[in-house]
C-alpha cells in the first residue's frame, strides 16, 4: 500500500527521513507526498527469517494458499480513508509447480485500507501466452471495498498522504482494523490517495468489493 521524490517500491529500500533539526512548514504539517513511490520500504535481508518463523505460526500472510502467479493491478486513482502497511510472508500450497526456487513463500508488503475508492480498475494476470483480464469502475460510478488488503512485491504511482506515522510497531496499529506481528516495521496514515497507481500483487481480501461495470476478457496484453 511513504518516502521522497523517485523512490522505487522494493522490498529492500528505506524510507527518506527528514533532515534533522528543520521544523516542519504549518500547511504541509502532517502530510507527506511521494511521486512514482513505491509506499514502504522493508529491509528484507533483515527481517525474512524472523517473517518465516512467524508465518509458519499463522501470524501473518493472507489466510488462503497462494497460487503463486502474480497479478497486475493498475488505477487512474485510488483514495482511501484508515492505511496501514508492513511486511509479510504468502505461502503457495504444498508442492505448488510454482514453488521454483521460493520454497513456496513470497515476500510481500501487506497493504490494508479501511474504505477505498479505486477509478478505472484493471487487473490482468498472464497465463502464458495469454491474459485474464478485468476492468471496472471507468465511468461515473466507480470501485468501492472496505476491508480492502493487498499483498504485493511491487507498488508505484504519485502518492499522498495526511497524518502519517512510519516505523510503528506492527502490532500495534490501529488506522484500517488489522495488526501485524510484534516486532515488525510498519507505516500507518488517516488518509492514503495514489494517483497512477500500478502494483504486483500476489493476494487481495476485502470484506465488500463493488465493481460497477465489470468486464472480463482474454487478452494478447495485460494492464
Amino acid at each position: 500500500m511513504a518516502s521522497s521524490s523517485d523512490v522505487s517500491s522494493s522490498a529492500d529500500n528505506t524510507p527518506e527521513n527528514p533532515e534533522s533539526g528543520s521544523s516542519p512548514d504549518p500547511v504541509r504539517r502532517g502530510r507527506v507526498r511521494a511521486r512514482r513511490a513505491a509506499v514502504m520500504a522493508v529491509p528484507a535481508t533483515l527481517v525474512a527469517a524472523t517473517l518465516a518463523v512467524l508465518t509458519a505460526e499463522g501470524a501473518l500472510g493472507v489466510q488462503f494458499a497462494i497460487s503463486g502467479m502474480p497479478f497486475t493491478v493498475t488505477a487512474k486513482e485510488l483514495n482511501g480513508t484508515g492505511f496501514e502497511q508492513f511486511g509479510g510472508l504468502d505461502n503457495m500450497a504444498p508442492g505448488s509447480p510454482n514453488e521454483g526456487d521460493t520454497g513456496g513463500q513470497v515476500l510481500v508488503v501487506t497493504s490494508a485500507i479501511k474504505n477505498a475508492t479505486l477509478d478505472s480498475l484493471c487487473q490482468s494476470v498472464d497465463l502464458g501466452g495469454i491474459n485474464l483480464l478485468i476492468k471496472a469502475g471507468s465511468g461515473s460510478q466507480k470501485v468501492q471495498a472496505t476491508d480492502l488488503t493487498t499483498d504485493s512485491t511491487e507498488l508505484s504511482g504519485d502518492a499522498d498522504f495526511t497524518n502519517i506515522e512510519i516505523g510503528n510497531d506492527a502490532s500495534t496499529l490501529t488506522k484500517a482494523g488489522v495488526k501485524g506481528p510484534i516486532g515488525v516495521f510498519s507505516q500507518q496514515s488517516d488518509t492514503v490517495h495514489i494517483a497512477n497507481l500500478r502494483q504486483t500483487n500476489y493476494a487481495t481480501t476485502a470484506a465488500v468489493f463493488k465493481l460497477p461495470g465489470l468486464k472480463l476478457s482474454f487478452s494478447g496484453s495485460g494492464c
